[in-house]
C-alpha cells in the first residue's frame, strides 16, 4: 500500500521542470491541458454565489485565475522554492505590481540605481508621481545601503546581476539592512534565473522575473512571474491589485512558459558554458578594452558572485576602445549572432544599451551605472570577424 505522500515533494529538479504543477482534467492528456477561456459555468444561481464570496475554491474568471495558468505558477513556485506564485502579462508588469501593491502615497523605496530602463523608470519616474519617495544608489556600496536604510524604508529593490553592466549586489547582507528598516525586499532575478541564485534563500521577500527571457527562452512569449513566501503580502496586497488592474498572464503564454520550463535546465547549463568561453576569448584580445562576466576572476565581485551563484550567468558584456562607432561597426559585422534587445533566447544576441534599452538616460546617469545556444566557438569566429573588420 503506498503511503499518503506529495511526490513531488521529493522529485529532483530535472523532473520537477516537466512535471511540477501539472493537472490533469478528465481527459487524461499528457501535455498541459491549454484552457482559452475567459468565464466558467456553475451548477447553480447559489453556486456561483458561494464561488464569489470566497466559500468556494473554484475558478471564476481568467482575469483572476486559470487552469493553465496555475500550472505555470505552481511548477514555477517548486523550481524557486517559494509558497506563492502569481503569474503577469509581462516582466515589467510583475516589477510594477510587486511594488505599486505594498507602496501608499508618504512610503520610501531604496533601490539599487544599476537598473534595466524600464524598471529604473518605474522608480525614478512613475512611483514619485504617486508621492512616493525614491533613493537610488550604488548597489555594490554597501555603506550607501546602510546609510540609506537608516531612515524608515517601505521597499528595498534591486536587481543582481545588473542589466546591462552585470553588477553583483550582497543580497544576504542588503536583506539584512532593509528589514531593520522596516522594508520588504524585492529582487529582480532574471538574469541568474532560479538556476543560478534563489534570492528568497538569502533574505529576499519578494522575487520577480520577466518569463520572457529564459523561461520562455525562444523568443515567443510575454510573461512575469512574482514569487514569495509571505502569504499576508500576496492576499493584502498582490492579490487585490492583480485582480483590480488586470495584468493578467494569457492562457497560451503561460502553456509557452511550461514548454519552456521543460528545457530550462538544459538551456541554461548551455548558455553559462557558452557566455564563459566566449569571455574569456574576448579577454585576450588586445581590441576589446574590457570584458564583464561574473564568472571571470577580473569582474570586481567575482568572489561575491562566486558565493552567491551557481555559476557565472548566461550574459556577458564588453566595452570597446572606439566607443558607439566601434561598437555599431562591430554589431553591422555580425553574420550569426543577431541584433535584438532581448536576452536569454535560444539563439545568441547582442545589444548596444546605451542606444535601446538604456538610451534614456543621460551620458553621465549612464556612466554611474557603469549578450547564447548556438556552438560557442561559431560565436567566438563571428565576433573575431566583426572585430577584425573594426580594426
Amino acid at each position: 500500500m503506498k503511503a499518503n505522500i506529495d511526490p513531488e515533494q521529493d522529485w529532483r529538479l530535472a523532473t520537477k521542470l516537466v512535471r511540477g504543477g501539472t493537472k490533469r482534467s478528465p481527459f487524461d492528456e499528457t501535455s498541459e491541458g491549454l484552457f482559452m477561456t475567459s468565464g466558467y459555468v456553475y451548477g447553480s444561481a447559489e453556486e456561483a454565489e458561494r464561488a464569489f464570496k470566497g466559500e468556494d475554491q473554484r475558478f471564476v474568471y481568467s482575469r483572476y485565475a486559470n487552469p493553465t495558468v496555475e500550472m505555470f505558477e505552481s511548477r514555477l513556485a517548486m523550481l524557486e522554492g517559494a509558497a506563492l506564485c502569481r503569474g503577469t502579462s509581462s516582466g515589467m508588469a510583475a516589477v510594477f505590481a510587486s511594488l505599486a501593491c505594498q507602496l501608499t502615497a508618504g512610503d520610501r523605496i531604496v533601490a539599487s540605481r544599476a537598473l534595466f530602463g524600464s524598471c529604473h523608470f518605474v522608480v525614478s519616474e512613475i512611483l514619485p508621481t504617486f508621492g512616493i519617495e525614491a533613493t537610488l544608489l550604488d548597489g555594490t556600496d554597501l555603506e550607501q545601503w546602510r546609510a540609506a536604510l537608516t531612515q524608515p524604508t517601505a521597499c528595498v529593490f534591486l536587481e543582481t546581476p545588473s542589466n546591462p553592466t552585470l553588477e553583483i549586489i550582497d543580497l544576504a547582507e542588503v536583506a539584512a539592512l532593509a528589514h531593520a528598516a522596516g522594508a520588504r525586499l524585492v529582487v529582480d532575478n532574471v538574469f541568474a534565473t532560479p538556476l543560478l541564485q534563489n534570492p528568497l534563500q538569502m533574505g529576499a521577500d519578494i522575487v520577480v522575473y520577466s518569463a520572457t527571457k529564459h523561461i520562455d527562452g525562444q523568443g515567443r512569449s510575454l510573461g512575469g512571474a512574482i514569487l514569495t513566501n509571505d502569504a499576508d503580502y500576496v492576499e493584502n496586497c498582490l492579490t487585490p491589485f492583480l485582480r483590480h488592474t488586470g495584468p493578467a498572464l494569457s492562457p497560451f503564454n503561460a502553456w509557452l512558459l511550461l514548454k519552456g520550463l521543460e528545457t530550462l535546465e538544459l538551456r541554461v547549463n548551455r548558455h553559462c558554458a557558452n557566455a564563459r568561453r566566449v569571455a574569456e576569448h574576448l579577454s585576450a584580445r588586445a581590441d576589446v578594452a574590457r570584458v564583464l562576466y561574473p564568472g571571470l576572476a577580473s569582474h570586481p565581485q567575482h568572489d561575491l558572485a562566486s558565493r552567491q551563484m551557481r555559476d557565472g550567468g548566461t550574459v556577458l558584456s564588453f566595452e570597446l576602445p572606439g566607443g558607439k562607432d566601434a561598437a555599431f561597426a562591430v554589431l553591422n559585422g555580425l553574420r550569426l549572432v543577431d541584433i535584438s534587445n532581448n536576452l536569454g533566447d535560444a539563439k545568441s544576441l547582442a545589444t548596444h544599451p546605451a542606444t535601446t534599452t538604456h538610451q534614456r538616460f543621460t551620458p553621465e546617469e549612464r556612466a554611474e551605472m557603469g549578450i547564447d545556444l548556438e556552438d560557442a566557438e561559431d560565436i567566438c569566429d563571428d565576433l573575431d570577424r566583426a572585430l577584425a573588420a573594426v580594426s
